[in-house]
């Protein structure tokens, strides 16, 4: 099988550039984005000067995931009080982005209420401006943490599960330190692994229809030095057949109350096959990502992207002939259905991991346990 090979299971080089900064030149405060829609073909940076164009990049996935998205919108905050625009309004654009993933919100409306609190008790924009950046940066620390702490909770659920070592793990879309101030989520606990010489292989969905386990998945395990394969969406059935899946692991933007969970589009036909065949379905996500003002999965508003995402397909560094900048594979006037993700019932999730720790069987008590727990509170 012609495959990318583990250079070492000791290799701790950072995966990229970092996604996101904060940056003070002189003429102004600037949010610097990594332009993920560009990888792996060049990494090229985005320079935000406003609430608008952080607006932009986030529904065009220059920036993308849940926990990274949280961190980009408390900045965005942040960013417009600093530089004297209209924050309220900023910080309703910002929400508005992307619906589905609930770090986003969480994230605006931290770094609004710091500004809000810092704004009513002194009365001065600066010193309301300056808490916002502070509350943003906060957040970005914090999610570094979260990030080692969920690969460590969840490389000893793998051990536990899976005894032995020699682990092959399925992963969907990306979930690395593309979408987090520290190593990611998912992708953090195969990184774990590999680490400990504990990862046989990574099996990484292509992730159709904008190619992010291709792309950026791919990208971030090669520069890990781990053992990695990408295989279209459409061929993971053959390779649970073949007994080739040892675990399957893939992070969320936004876990209902009852435990239901909203990953990337093609999340759950991989708990479906999970199920058949027998093999742990992991969830692994920062408790920002649970939402207990959703219900359940029906609650869950699920982004519908546009249709040329499906009827083009952009390459990078490409020329481009279809009306949504890409190459067209579909007839002229072709409709598409374009769901950005899917939702997982819980009975179906082996375990989500979080940075407090492991909840399975999956359930919205223990799940509002383990949130309660983090602050430090028992659930009535």
């Amino acid at each position: 099988m012609a495959d990318h090979q583990a250079r070492t299971g000791t290799d701790r080089r950072p995966t990229g550039i970092p996604a996101i900064r904060w940056e003070e030149p002189p003429e102004g405060p600037v949010l610097v984005l990594l332009d993920q829609t560009r990888l792996p073909a060049e990494e090229v940076e985005l320079v935000c000067t406003d609430a608008p164009a952080l607006v932009e990049a986030i529904r065009s996935l220059a920036v993308r995931g849940a926990p990274l998205l949280g961190i980009a919108g408390a900045y965005g905050v942040a960013l417009a009080a600093a530089r004297g625009f209209d924050v309220a309004e900023a910080a309703r654009a910002l929400e508005g982005a992307r619906p589905t993933a609930v770090n986003l919100s969480v994230g605006v409306r931290r770094a609004q209420a710091a500004h809000q609190a810092a704004l009513a008790g002194t009365g001065d924009p600066t010193a309301a401006a300056t808490e916002a950046l502070a509350a943003a940066r906060a957040l970005h620390r914090q999610d570094a943490e979260a990030s080692a702490r969920m690969a460590a909770h969840g490389l000893a659920l793998l051990d536990e599960l899976l005894p032995g070592g020699g682990h092959r793990i399925l992963t969907h879309c990306n979930s690395g330190s593309l979408v987090s101030g520290g190593e990611g989520t998912a992708f953090a606990v195969a990184l774990a692994a590999h680490r400990e010489g504990r990862l046989r292989r990574l099996w990484v969905d292509e992730t159709r229809p904008l190619l992010q386990g291709a792309r950026l998945t791919a990208y971030e395990a090669a520069r890990s030095g781990m053992a990695y394969t990408l295989l279209t969406d459409n061929a993971a059935g053959s390779l649970f057949a073949a007994g080739e899946v040892d675990a399957v692991l893939i992070g969320a933007d936004r876990i209902a109350a009852d435990g239901s969970v909203a990953n990337k589009v093609g999340s759950y036909p991989l708990a479906v096959l999970a199920r058949y065949h027998h093999v742990p379905f992991i969830v692994v996500a920062p408790l920002t990502t649970v939402d207990p003002d959703t219900p359940d999965g029906a609650s869950i508003e699920v982004e519908q992207r546009p249709g040329f995402e499906v009827t083009d397909i952009t390459v990078p560094q490409m020329p481009v002939a279809g009306a949504g900048g890409g190459i067209p594979v579909a007839p002229l006037g072709t409709q598409a259905y374009n769901p950005a993700f899917d939702v997982t019932p819980p009975e179906l999730v082996t375990a989500v991991v979080t940075e407090e720790g492991a909840v399975s069987p999956v359930t919205g008590a223990a799940l509002a346990e383990l949130c309660a727990r983090s602050r430090g509170t028992t659930a009535g």
